[in-house]
């Protein structure tokens, strides 16, 4: 038994007295997101060249429309080919048949932040493992209330945690991170002070309130 082991082992590339390790050289079953980093790299620098060789003109126009829908009051959420409900909870005549819209703005901010984490790390050559951004706020029910007229009625004391799992130094990673913060469009929309319009148009009729 012990000349046939010998024998494996010399066909194998390695002494007898060395020990098996089949978990080393087995394919890695979690590859993470270093492979598709080189992807988005790719479409990045695709993106840039298609850019400098058309110019664009002009900003996009985005746009979401929701309905209430009869009987049910869950909002639709149509964005372009793509629909997202949000509900109310059971308490609040809804059917939590989705996220209430406060949940769904964090849920933007998380994933907006997520998406440039790997933008930038496509860009910057920052090899991640794995990436998971986490993001928290408050918001009091009893905002606007006799004693709570301070309270904002809006989430505040908003705050994210991004985990990462890199083989990267701690000062790339800090680069990383500086990078998402200049960049990230949800993130620089909340921090910054901006100006909506709004109006009301009674269906059927040309006039506005």
């Amino acid at each position: 038994m012990t000349g046939t082991t010998t024998t494996a082992a010399r066909k194998n590339g390695r002494s007898p007295e060395e020990p098996e390790h089949v978990l080393d050289t087995a394919p890695d079953p979690r590859p993470g997101l270093r492979a598709y980093l080189e992807v988005k790299r790719a479409a990045l620098l695709a993106r840039r060249q298609a850019q400098r060789t058309a110019p664009v003109t002009e900003p996009n126009r985005l746009r979401a429309r929701t309905k209430a829908e009869e009987r049910s009051g869950v909002r639709r959420i149509r964005i372009r080919h793509h629909q997202i409900l949000s509900d109310s909870p059971l308490d609040f005549a809804g059917y939590d048949l989705g996220p209430a819209s406060p949940e769904i703005q964090l849920g933007v901010l998380s994933s907006c932040l997520t998406h440039v984490f790997l933008i930038q790390a496509a860009d910057l050559r920052i090899p991640l493992d794995s990436l998971e951004v986490e993001v928290q706020a408050d918001q009091d029910p009893r905002a606007g209330e006799p004693g709570f007229e301070e309270v904002p009625i809006y989430p505040h004391n908003i705050s994210y945690t991004v985990h990462i799992t890199s083989p990267a130094g701690k000062e790339r990673i800090r680069e990383l991170h500086e990078a998402v913060e200049r960049k990230c469009p949800i993130y620089n929309l909340l921090i910054n002070p901006q100006h909506i319009t709004g109006r009301v148009v009674l269906t059927g009729s040309p006039q506005e309130i």
